[in-house]
């Protein structure tokens, strides 16, 4: 995979209350606060976008942290595209997150060295070869759904297609737009 990590100067630099307006300048201070980041640039430049930032972050937060998912596999997930995507900001953010639901540092390494690691329950496994095809591929083989169908019902596996693709979709934005890191 090629390189996603910005470079260069922010192409839209983050917003304040002007651009974000009342609604999404509280939506943004409050989520830079719950992130630990003094200025969360995702949303204080996806914000500049009015109510279609809301829309998004409707749609996200279902996903995650709202999905059926267990969390721990979700950041599983997001920490493995983030790592396929070289998107550093996705991985500062979803390592932090992710320690919060039990992903440790020796977690962290194994995602990053793949689904072939030794470690893995055939679930997770399964899980992370999910995240590699779909990534790479933009699809899944019969193999890999044959897997992941051995352990989750059809709510999620549609839900896992959706939090892939939604955090490889978030990763082009964020390397398109050259968002600077929050830490």
């Amino acid at each position: 995979m090629t390189s996603r990590q910005p470079s260069g100067a922010p192409r839209i630099p983050p917003g304040r209350l002007k651009e974000l307006g009342p609604i999404n300048w509280v939506v943004w201070r409050v989520l830079s606060t719950a992130s630990g980041a003094r200025d969360a640039h995702l949303f204080s430049t996806l914000g500049r976008t009015g109510g279609l930032f809301r829309g998004w972050l409707h749609y996200s937060g279902k996903l995650m942290p709202g999905g059926k998912l267990p969390r721990h596999e979700a950041e599983l997930v997001i920490i493995r595209v983030a790592h396929l995507r070289e998107c550093q900001y996705e991985m500062d953010h979803h390592v932090q997150l992710g320690r919060r639901a039990g992903v440790t540092p020796e977690i962290v390494d194994r995602i990053i060295t793949g689904p072939d690691t030794q470690g893995w329950s055939e679930k997770h496994r399964a899980l992370l070869t999910a995240v590699d095809e779909v990534v790479t591929t933009k699809g899944l083989s019969d193999a890999t759904w044959g897997a992941l169908a051995a352990h989750y019902d059809d709510r999620r596996m549609i839900e896992i297609v959706l939090l892939i693709t939604q955090y490889d979709g978030l990763a082009t934005t964020i390397g398109t737009l050259r968002l600077e890191r929050d830490f």
